[in-house]
């Protein structure tokens, strides 16, 4: 999985404002592709390494029966100077990159396997996310 954007504008970005962070976008949250999915129940920011545990642990248990979909993307770098320094000289190096989560999100869809298999496999994958989560079904 792709961890940061191709290219950027600038070098470094100034930190986002909340407001901006979580804009409100009606299409995630309802599910588009997938049969289950993982709904965030509050809302936060996810690492990119929650992320990546999360998508191995789904395609580890849908292996090649079922279809996987991942609604996120880490577009938010986060820098921080090292502990020892002083103020001044800099911004300070790349620490990782986020992915800013409203209440309601959709994060994880997956299809094409049966009601107990993926409920196990997507409660697995609801653990390594910091996040409160619950797992939703598409309504016919």
């Amino acid at each position: 999985m792709k961890q940061f954007p191709n290219k950027l504008k600038y070098k470094k970005y100034h930190k986002k404002n909340n407001y901006y962070l979580f804009h409100y976008n009606k299409k995630s949250y309802f599910l588009t592709f997938g049969e289950y999915g993982i709904q965030s129940l509050e809302s936060g920011k996810i690492k990119f390494k929650e992320i990546e545990s999360c998508r191995r642990t789904l395609k580890r248990g849908i292996k090649k029966l079922g279809l996987m979909w991942i609604k996120l993307f880490t577009n938010i770098p986060i820098y921080k100077k090292s502990f020892g320094s002083r103020m001044g000289k800099g911004k300070g190096n790349l620490l990782h990159w986020i992915c800013a989560i409203k209440k309601g999100d959709i994060l994880f869809e997956i299809s094409g396997i049966n009601i107990l298999k993926s409920f196990n496999i997507l409660n697995k994958s609801k653990t390594k996310i910091s996040l409160k989560t619950k797992i939703i079904k598409i309504i016919y």
